[in-house]
């Protein structure tokens, strides 16, 4: 299990559904670890009911159904399937509404959703979904790769108050994915994944909602800098290496 982990932390993102489903096939008594533990490019389905995308993950899917948070009802139709109290419930169609906001102002566009449900320690977890298509004929408002996508996950997990104070613990995992193929860039694919986690204890009378979002508003900026630092400063640095810009060559001093 250990060796499937870490190779599936080298795989690209891209590539991480055909690797995930040869594993299954070579460890098939070890599926549900898999499932659980491996991040996969987050899938979207429509919800029939009221017209709305949704993302599909592990958090919210039970069989081969997955619930919505628009509708809270599962696609396809499940009989038995586990549902958040009445209120979580009522938390979880606010934090739609709020990380929608929080989406659309940082991302200009995509699809996110917020999944809320009852752990074991009489506390809850809320796990936070973004997606953006950033190829030319995708959602959002600018499209200048030929394909692209940014895939991030935040799972909170929110321990019983005691004496006013929480314990958060946030884990967050963002997939990046891009391709351009253009006379000005060339063909140029770059694709990495970063996790990371936080742990703070906060006032609750500020409220649950506020306090995750927070959390993951600082932890998106700490994991946007970490990529643009090790993947694009890398990069640019490998490419400038190889390939001088044509004004460094010109300010080359002629050989003595």
């Amino acid at each position: 299990m250990e060796a499937a982990m870490g190779l599936m932390r080298r795989i690209p993102p891209k590539h991480s559904e055909t690797a995930l489903s040869a594993l299954l096939s070579l460890m098939p008594d070890r599926s549900s670890d898999l499932l659980s533990q491996v991040d996969q490019p987050l899938q979207v389905l429509c919800d029939v009911n009221c017209g709305k995308e949704f993302i599909l993950c592990e958090y919210n899917r039970d069989a081969d159904s997955y619930r919505s948070p628009w509708s809270n009802e599962y696609h396809p139709p499940l009989d038995d399937g586990p549902y958040p109290s009445a209120e979580l419930r009522e938390l979880e169609i606010e934090a739609n509404e709020v990380f929608a906001i929080y989406r659309d102002q940082y991302y200009e566009g995509g699809i996110s959703s917020v999944y809320l449900w009852e752990d074991e320690n009489e506390g809850f977890v809320a796990c936070f979904l973004i997606k953006k298509d950033g190829s030319s004929s995708g959602h959002g408002r600018r499209g200048y790769l030929q394909e692209g996508s940014w895939d991030a996950i935040h799972v909170v997990q929110v321990s019983p108050e005691e004496e006013g104070m929480a314990h958060y613990c946030l884990t967050s995992t963002v997939m990046l994915s891009l391709t351009t193929n253009n006379e000005s860039s060339g063909t140029f694919n770059l694709s990495g994944s970063i996790r990371r986690q936080m742990n703070m204890d906060l006032l609750v009378a500020d409220g649950h909602l506020c306090n995750m979002g927070r959390m993951i508003e600082e932890m998106e900026g700490k994991l946007r800098n970490s990529l643009d630092q090790v993947y694009f400063g890398k990069t640019k640095e490998m490419v400038c290496t190889l390939h001088p810009p044509s004004e460094l060559v010109q300010m080359r001093l002629p050989d003595s």
